[in-house]
């Protein structure tokens, strides 16, 4: 069910795209990649220490509908593939915990400023976790690595918000937080000795990062009117 939703709204969203871009020319479609400095807000059972700062550049790819209603103010929605997590550690007990979740994205937002140079932008996107990874280590040795789809270890969606800055070049900084727990707390499994427990009940992780994207909401023009080249130039 979960994977028939997902795809539904994925193709929904593609046509609307095709459709919007090539009927208005005030309408247009742009791409980008993303390289994600993560980071999370812990709370396990009172303890809010051990996160260490994430990196990943690998397959994190957004495409942006794009509506300009004049030089200053615009919209935007779209469809972005996302690799998000976290990473724990704990020096005292040697333990470090990887976690991250390839993620589905449909954001929603607006943009105010010069469209052509520096502009602020801001919205909510919610996000649809796909494939489950965890990696566990002792003192710096992996004991255990596995990744699953569609497991109920989380949540069905993620309910974002994010702000960011676009400059003169497409050079793109953002940042983005995550409201909902990165993990289901009511999930349940019998560990190996037969006993059925909830590994998630009392672990919160809110996680958010800093990003830097390319290009994110910058068209690419191959020609100008009189009023464009007034307003570029």
């Amino acid at each position: 069910m979960k994977k028939s939703i997902i795809l539904y709204l994925i193709l929904s969203i593609v046509f609307i795209m095709n459709a919007r871009a090539q009927n208005n020319s005030k309408t247009y479609f742009t791409t980008g990649g993303e390289f994600i400095f993560s980071f999370a807000s812990i709370d396990n059972k009172g303890d809010e220490g051990g996160n260490v700062m994430r990196f990943n550049a690998f397959l994190n790819l957004q495409g942006m509908l794009n509506h300009d209603f004049n030089n200053t103010l615009g919209i935007f929605t779209g469809l972005a593939i996302r690799n998000v997590g976290f990473i724990y550690n704990n020096p005292e007990t040697g333990l470090k915990k990887k976690y991250r979740t390839y993620n589905i994205g449909i954001p929603v937002g607006f943009k105010l400023g010069a469209m052509n140079k520096t502009h602020l932008y801001a919205g909510y996107e919610i996000e649809f976790p796909t494939n489950y990874k965890e990696k566990t280590f002792h003192n710096e040795r992996k004991d255990d690595k596995f990744n699953v789809w569609f497991t109920s270890r989380v949540p069905t969606i993620y309910n974002t918000v994010f702000v960011g800055i676009q400059f003169r070049y497409g050079i793109n900084l953002k940042f983005k937080y995550y409201l909902t727990n990165f993990f289901n707390q009511s999930y349940t499994e019998v560990n190996n000795d037969g006993i059925t427990e909830q590994p998630f009940k009392d672990i919160d992780v809110r996680i958010f990062y800093v990003s830097l994207n390319i290009n994110l909401f910058r068209g690419a023009h191959f020609s100008y009117s009189k009023e464009e080249l007034k307003y570029k130039y």
